[in-house]
């Protein structure tokens, strides 16, 4: 029961990093939720969930960080994922630092050294885990960034190793390129912290603001033509919090990120609650031939025609 419940809410942050606000729930649905709660509550010796006039809310074990308000007004109840501020330590300001001169890989590695025995980002790791930096061809046109490390990530020390990552690399394939030409990197350095060890949660503005001077003076040394934000939060950490932003408007367009473009595609987390769709995958593959055309990679007509 736990592991369900988890993997809902796990599915529920996934959303909200990417700009869903609400999911439609049917009476059975929000019942079924409910009679769930009640009895993962009632095995912990937990209060029992509220009732009344005001909007129900039933708070996932597990999931503290977020909420769902069932709206009776609303018919299929419209639930809203609301996600509290977490509880984390205050984070400073980031430090300045300086990299040595010489080649791109020493760079990197002086700056990898500084990032791996940051203080800052070793006191947000848990016991065990590690800081995760970003990895792949440091001439590399293009630079994925993603959001912030999951489980796998943490645990390896490597961006985009779990499913969400397994997917990226098939998509890095399908654009006739292996994952060691490309560079792939995070908006954030640590996972960000959970009172349970299980899921994932968008991080603060505090934290990403954190983690960007390392993230901009990766992208400095590798200088790639373009940079592809993965997923709302991604965009966030790079061009700074916008309430008004939707995902479904600014995927597929162009900006820009210092020298490189940036194309704003969907996170693979995204596309793995889709499953087999293929109109959610198009989208995104629509993306990576705009990102291949951009940077010179020959498009086959087999290559146009994924997901139609």
């Amino acid at each position: 029961m736990r592991e369900f419940i988890e993997t809902i809410a796990d599915e529920l942050r996934r959303m909200l990093g990417e700009g869903r606000d609400s999911v439609p729930l049917d009476d059975d649905s929000v019942r079924i939720l409910r009679r769930m709660q009640a009895d993962e509550l009632a095995a912990e010796r937990r209060s029992e969930i509220s009732s009344g006039d005001e909007p129900e809310e039933v708070k996932f074990a597990g999931a503290e960080d977020l909420k769902i308000e069932a709206k009776k007004e609303y018919a299929p109840k419209q639930v809203r994922i609301v996600a509290s501020r977490p509880q984390t330590r205050t984070i400073p300001d980031p430090k300045p630092f300086e990299l040595p001169d010489g080649s791109p890989s020493e760079k990197w590695e002086a700056l990898r050294g500084i990032v791996l025995s940051d203080p800052v980002c070793n006191a947000h790791v848990k016991p065990g885990k590690k800081v995760v930096f970003g990895t792949g061809n440091l001439s590399a046109k293009i630079f994925f960034c993603g959001e912030a490390p999951g489980a796998d990530e943490e645990t390896q020390g490597i961006p985009f190793v779990g499913r969400a990552g397994q997917l990226l690399t098939k998509i890095i394939s399908a654009m006739g390129l292996k994952r060691e030409e490309v560079y792939i990197g995070n908006i954030m350095n640590w996972r960000p912290e959970m009172s349970t060890s299980r899921g994932n949660r968008p991080p603060t503005s505090e934290e990403m603001a954190y983690c960007l001077p390392y993230l901009e003076a990766q992208i400095a040394i590798v200088r790639p033509q373009v940079v592809v934000a993965l997923g709302k939060t991604a965009v966030n950490g790079l061009l700074g919090e916008d309430p008004n932003r939707k995902m479904g408007a600014i995927r597929g367009k162009w900006s820009k990120f210092g020298d490189s473009d940036l194309m704003i595609t969907y996170h693979p987390s995204f596309l793995l609650q889709y499953g087999n769709n293929n109109t959610m995958k198009r989208l995104v593959w629509e993306d990576m031939m705009a990102v291949m055309e951009r940077v010179g990679i020959p498009i086959s007509q087999k290559q146009r025609n994924y997901f139609l």
